[in-house]
């Protein structure tokens, strides 16, 4: 028996297709668990007077926080359920604004390209992938580049 995939093979993927994930809220229960998952208790995340003296008022949160909350948002959407291979690069990482405890975010990517491998049954599928807070605002943005499973020979989507 084989197990349903609900997940986008590379055949699914179109240049210009735009995927939206579900949305989650950014907590300071987040922040504070990365510092000490992470290590890094940096003032700038973690004290609330150091704070005070920056531009932002109040701890903000880590970059790799949000990227690894946005990858559980693309987990949750299903698209890499089952199909994806492979993470091959992560390109031009940009923070554009800070995330604060409270701000509610989710990821709109949009495919750039497909293309085919030199070993069948795979694509490769690049992503411009954007982290988007709930005033619209892109606090992140990236090139991503996966590679997924084809479309098995006879499975019609």
């Amino acid at each position: 028996m084989t197990a349903s995939v609900r997940g986008y093979y590379y055949d699914d993927f179109t240049v210009g297709q735009v995927i939206e994930t579900p949305k989650r809220t950014i907590t300071n229960t987040d922040i504070v668990n990365f510092a000490c998952l992470s290590g890094d208790f940096n003032g700038v995340h973690t004290d609330w007077e150091y704070c005070k003296t920056t531009p932002f008022g109040e701890p903000i949160a880590h970059a790799p926080l949000i990227y690894a909350v946005m990858g559980g948002l693309q987990y949750a959407s299903g698209v890499n359920d089952g199909t994806l291979m492979a993470v091959l690069g992560i390109d031009e990482w940009r923070m554009h604004s800070p995330v604060k405890h409270g701000d509610t975010l989710f990821m709109r990517s949009t495919v750039l390209e497909t293309r085919g491998t030199s070993k069948p049954g795979r694509g490769i599928v690049k992503f411009k992938r954007e982290f988007v807070n709930q005033r619209g605002e892109t606090v992140q943005s990236m090139l991503a580049t996966f590679m997924y499973r084809a479309r098995p020979e006879g499975d019609a989507a």
